[in-house]
């Protein structure tokens, strides 16, 4: 895997963790922030500086025997996870597996193989563990509990994450090997030519454009996402906030690779999916005639993207309904009714 990407050259914002700001700062600003040493007191990091075997043996006592979906590929794919040539398939196998065989096949793993464990949640596969990788040290990066953040580990040896966005606050934690992690903005979508929908290698939407290799004669708008990139290296102990919806690909530049990241969103948990929405419109928006979609435009941007007061800023209270401030009981009476428009 080549060891840099030609025109991007921007660095991440970069401070010592101990002195970021709170991590509702962090999602408030909404700027990607490298948070050096943020994991440097963990056990994890420090047996993965001893050896590859010393941080798949600390790992293993945590894991309760549930079968983790592992990827397998042939080295040929320099560890992109990716799309066959055309985009019909998958680049790679996607297999259950013990994750502690799959932990002691990787650190002896042959050059010819690619290994990867994406996204494994820790109270599902590695209960305890979660007390282990707190931020102790930074506790004021420490995301509120009320927004349950996710806690996830991803193992593997050389590994790209091409291009995606969550919709979740991220920080992002290197404990064995280097990353390198280059991030845009949201508004870079376009240039940046998103793949399919319905089959993604990690289950969001990736980029189609190979970073280190891009073919501007087909995805020419990529010069222009180039511009407003920003690049990262992390070593072991450090760690990265990327903010919600910011686009992000993530590369593992050691033959053994661990990252911890915690997931977690600003937003009330009763609220939808925004990506499900999205879908919704493709199927019922998308393809209508241009003066409906217009119609529609403006219907959305009158209830969903402007202000919020305004709907229902002539109705009286008691008649507000939906278009009052959402509660959890709103948030389920809307459901219920988006449910009953589906199945007519």
């Amino acid at each position: 895997m080549p060891g840099s990407i030609a025109g991007i050259s921007t660095p991440v914002e970069d401070i010592a963790a101990a002195d970021a700001p709170s991590v509702s700062t962090l999602a408030e600003n909404a700027r990607p922030l490298v948070l050096r040493g943020i994991a440097k007191h963990w056990a994890l990091t420090h047996h993965a500086q001893d050896s590859s075997a010393a941080a798949a043996n600390y790992l293993k006592p945590f894991y309760n025997g549930r079968p983790s979906m592992i990827y397998r590929a042939s080295s040929s794919i320099q560890g992109r996870y990716f799309y066959s040539e055309n985009a019909a398939a998958l680049n790679y196998e996607s297999v259950l597996e013990k994750v502690d065989g799959f932990l002691d096949e990787l650190v002896t793993a042959p050059d010819d193989l690619s290994l990867y464990m994406a996204s494994a949640p820790l109270d599902k596969f590695f209960p305890g563990m979660k007390a282990e990788v707190e931020f102790s040290e930074t506790p004021q990066l420490i995301p509120d509990a009320k927004y349950d953040p996710l806690v996830s580990l991803w193992v593997g040896n050389r590994s790209l994450a091409s291009c995606h966005f969550d919709n979740m606050e991220n920080i992002a934690c290197c404990v064995s090997g280097r990353r390198r992690v280059v991030v845009l903005p949201p508004e870079q979508i376009a240039n940046l030519y998103p793949g399919p929908v319905e089959r993604t290698p990690g289950g969001q939407v990736i980029s189609m454009v190979d970073f280190h290799n891009p073919d501007l004669a087909r995805f020419p708008r990529f010069e222009e996402a180039m511009k407003h990139a920003q690049i990262a290296e992390l070593e072991p102990g450090d760690g990265i906030f990327i903010p919600s919806m910011w686009w992000h690909q993530v590369e593992g530049l050691s033959d053994f690779n661990i990252l911890v990241n915690y997931w977690w969103s600003q937003a009330p948990t009763y609220l939808g999916n925004g990506m499900t929405s999205l879908f919704h419109a493709m199927l019922a928006i998308r393809d209508r005639p241009e003066r409906e979609k217009a119609a529609f435009k403006a219907l959305f941007d009158y209830y969903v993207f402007g202000d919020a007061d305004m709907p229902a800023g002539h109705i009286p209270d008691a008649g507000k309904g939906m278009l009052g401030e959402l509660d959890e009981l709103k948030a389920r009476r809307l459901r219920a009714l988006i449910i009953n428009q589906l199945n007519k």
